[in-house]
């Protein structure tokens, strides 16, 4: 059988970190190669707590599907960004609650597409697809997501950590609002992003553009606030990961407060 890294092929930069890979390495996966490894290792040593960081956000996606499938009854799913596939992705968490529930999976990595190709197969009664496309280009996301998903139906748009990656010179909150406009009411945003508020973490992020394929923006809490522009939000509102509707019956980590999230729903 071929190993998913040798059919990713070409496309692959295995000379400098990719920001996917590197993220898998923070959460204990292994799909990743050495060059990620280290980059993730110079993360840890300026910041030691950002793995426990990276664990927060992926329980933040866990707590905020279970609520849009199950609370607010989305049947739909446009997950952008997707990263490598890990316990409890979207599709499991939203056939769980309802299987007939539809996904779409969005990155621009081959080495995810591999993955998502071969694991994000989804429920009989549901649907699961992978579009192979940049958060850039949110026309070609919604053409190809619309194969999948009734775009005339309520869709929950999970957005976890990408927008980090787009410069302000290519204004991320329009990408944002081009994507949930193209939704119909009562369609849901899901989003998370790191805050540049804490000094350690902007020096680990500093080190990390200096020598990554992807470049990352910390923005303040106000400035992730304003993708929300013209939602409603769902309590709490936008708030720190760990803050955002806790389990009752798991404590989070003890760690920095260096990410807000929020869900906000288009009236």
């Amino acid at each position: 059988m071929t190993h998913p890294r040798e059919e990713a092929g070409a496309g692959l930069q295995t000379d400098r970190p990719h920001s996917a890979r590197v993220w898998n390495y923070l959460l204990g996966g292994k799909d990743n190669y050495p060059v990620d490894s280290e980059a993730g290792e110079v993360i840890l040593k300026a910041f030691p707590e950002f793995a426990a960081v990276a664990r927060l956000q992926r329980r933040f996606l866990a707590r905020a599907v279970r609520f849009l499938a199950g609370e607010a009854g989305v049947r739909q799913f446009l997950d952008i960004g997707t990263g490598l596939p890990t316990a409890d992705n979207t599709h499991e968490l939203a056939q769980r609650i309802a299987p007939e529930s539809r996904i779409v999976y969005v990155d621009n990595d081959p080495l995810v597409l591999v993955h998502a190709q071969a694991l994000l197969t989804g429920s009989a009664k549901g649907a699961c697809a992978y579009v192979d496309a940049d958060v850039r280009d949110p026309e070609h996301i919604l053409a190809e997501a619309a194969k999948t998903l009734d775009l005339s139906r309520p869709v929950a748009l999970t957005m976890l950590g990408i927008m980090g990656q787009i410069p302000d010179a290519e204004r991320p909150a329009d990408l944002v609002s081009t994507l949930m406009s193209a939704l119909p009411p009562g369609s849901y945003l899901a989003l998370s992003d790191g805050t540049n508020t804490n000094e350690a973490l902007v020096t680990a992020v500093g080190v990390y553009n200096g020598q990554s394929a992807n470049t990352y923006h910390l923005r303040s809490p106000q400035e992730i606030a304003s993708f929300f522009a013209g939602l409603a939000p769902v309590e709490p509102g936008v708030v720190s990961t760990a803050a955002w509707r806790p389990d009752a019956d798991r404590a989070e980590e003890d760690t920095a407060d260096v990410s807000v999230c929020g869900v906000a729903v288009r009236k």
